[in-house]
């Protein structure tokens, strides 16, 4: 990969220890991606915030990094570990860590977004612009819908991206490399946020490759295609899909048994003790909608609601916040069902969440047996 004389410069050390290292991974990543050169982004998105998800090196590396750094351009940051204002159950220890993760964050001049979502929170750079987005839904999302060009980053080279402003000219970011080679066709009808979330876990462990061809599908809203973008990040390379492609690649059938399949491997419960709502966060139409399917209800077990702080303050202001917590659910800000602390082995067995990614998460990380059902047949079945 080609560096301008300034980049090798800023590499070897000309601005101190901190962008030198993010050259560092930059080149890395660039050599490994096959990129030309770095080009300027316009906007970073950093995941690695979550103490579970960093640990103790993670946490150590950060306050020595942010010592000697500043983002270049607009960065915000994934969901942190728990809700600063629902710590009763936290540890203070993971608190404490929690908060040094986040001031080391803040010294650099993030935005403390605090939501794997930011595409629903803040102006976006027109389509054709180049971003570096860690967040794996939100990478998908960015490519699919939103027609920005970003490579499915980690949270290390989101990071230096942030730092330098630059990021490698490869793979997604290149235009001609975004053209699928692969079709998925599905032979029934999505009809809920579950079977898209089904579809894109099913697209990212069969597809090998960066993009992927949908035939057949239509999205009638973003929590469709959220529920796609999650999926579709959760498992595999995929960063991004494209609808009715025109893709004269090998085809993929996407049928009931498939669906079924796949559910069958993430579900493990008939039913579950917490109900979780956020993996992605939700944002208002999320809100409004089950609003809607709650009226008048009560929940009869627990339930949490998922979403960033500023998606809730709008919640807050036209009653939303109220009216869903009258059926007895309790939002939790700037936190997401992922790798969260806040439902453990020690307060319940199951969970029930319509989440693909959630359930991913809550099987294999925090070791709970999972009821996957959608949000509707959710409100049906733990409702009175």
């Amino acid at each position: 990969m080609d560096l301008t004389r300034r980049e090798e410069q800023l590499l070897n050390g000309a601005e101190g220890d901190a962008i030198s290292s993010a050259y560092r991974i930059l080149a890395a990543v660039g050599e490994a991606t096959n990129a030309s050169k770095l080009v300027p982004i316009e906007w970073a998105h950093i995941s690695g915030v979550n103490y579970n998800t960093i640990g103790e090196a993670g946490r150590r590396f950060l306050e020595e990094f942010c010592r000697d750094a500043r983002v270049r351009v607009k960065t915000t940051i994934n969901p942190m570990g728990f809700d600063r204002d629902n710590t009763s159950s936290i540890p203070q220890d993971f608190i404490n860590k929690q908060m040094s993760i986040i001031n080391s964050y803040k010294s650099i001049g993030v935005k403390d977004s605090f939501t794997c979502t930011p595409y629903e929170a803040y102006h976006l750079p027109k389509a054709g612009s180049f971003v570096s987005l860690a967040e794996t839904n939100a990478a998908v999302f960015a490519n699919s819908m939103l027609g920005l060009l970003t490579n499915k980053e980690s949270a290390l080279s989101a990071l230096a991206a942030a730092v330098t402003g630059k990021a490698p000219l490869s793979e997604l970011r290149i235009n001609q490399l975004r053209t699928p080679k692969h079709t998925i066709i599905p032979s029934f009808e999505m009809d809920n946020e579950l079977s898209y979330g089904l579809l894109g876990y099913f697209a990212g462990k069969e597809i090998k490759a960066s993009s992927v061809g949908i035939n057949g599908v239509k999205i009638r809203g973003i929590h469709e295609a959220k529920a796609l973008s999650a999926g579709i990040g959760t498992m595999g390379d995929l960063g991004m899909f494209i609808l009715s492609s025109k893709s004269k690649g090998e085809a993929i059938s996407f049928g009931k048994s498939e669906a079924k399949s796949t559910r069958d491997e993430l579900n493990s419960a008939e039913r579950g003790d917490i109900i979780l709502f956020g993996s992605p966060q939700l944002g208002l139409p999320e809100l409004k909608l089950l609003a809607k399917d709650t009226e008048g209800k009560k929940f009869t077990k627990p339930c949490l609601i998922f979403c960033a702080r500023q998606i809730h303050n709008q919640a807050k202001s036209i009653g939303l916040v109220d009216r869903l917590e009258r059926t007895g659910a309790k939002f939790m800000c700037d936190c997401c069902i992922c790798l969260t602390p806040l439902v453990t082995k020690q307060n319940a067995d199951s969970v029930v969440t319509n989440s693909v990614k959630g359930a991913y998460y809550m099987k294999n990380a925090n070791k709970l047996n999972v009821a996957l059902q959608d949000s509707k047949s959710i409100t049906k079945e733990y409702m009175t």
